[in-house]
């Protein structure tokens, strides 16, 4: 079972969609935590458009990703969700041997209409299933795996 954590800016939003997908979905090849570099409470659309997945995420309590590393936690998978100057904010962990960069838009800079920012904060959950669809299905059944493996694309791009 590969060790994996998710890494945003907040670990309100992208991260904590990653964390609930890869747990779900990944039926025992991952175990996904996530963590922020300024923890905020989660999203309530992001909760929402969780929920509307079956899955729950209200209970989620955001984590710092600096308090992470100083209590000694071991990945074998660091994978940033966020954006490409807040990635470059990221520490390395002692030990990682993959880190990879998922770039994905930040939910809580939805605009418009309330159905508006709920269309938008869906358009970016299911761009992180699909990645992590993707990303799964490249692990064996140990976890063994790459996430490098899966293409970095466009993540609104099926």
């Amino acid at each position: 079972m590969k060790k994996v954590l998710f890494i945003c800016v907040h670990n309100s939003g992208r991260s904590v969609m990653a964390q609930a997908f890869a747990n779900n979905l990944g039926h025992g090849k991952v175990e996904a935590e996530s963590a922020g570099l300024e923890p905020r409470p989660v999203l309530a659309t992001v909760v929402q458009v969780m929920a509307e997945e079956g899955m729950d995420v209200s209970h989620h309590r955001p984590q710092s990703v600096f308090d992470l590393f100083r209590q000694g936690h071991r990945y074998d998978v660091i994978i940033t969700v966020c954006d490409d100057a807040d990635e470059k904010a990221c520490p390395i962990f002692p030990g990682i041997a993959i880190r990879d960069h998922w770039p994905f838009p930040d939910p809580s800079k939805a605009e418009g209409s309330p159905d508006e920012k709920m269309a938008y904060v869906r358009s970016i959950r299911d761009a992180i299933r699909r990645k992590i669809l993707s990303w799964l299905s490249t692990l064996k059944d140990d976890g063994a795996g790459d996430p490098q493996t899966v293409e970095n694309s466009d993540p609104d791009r099926p």
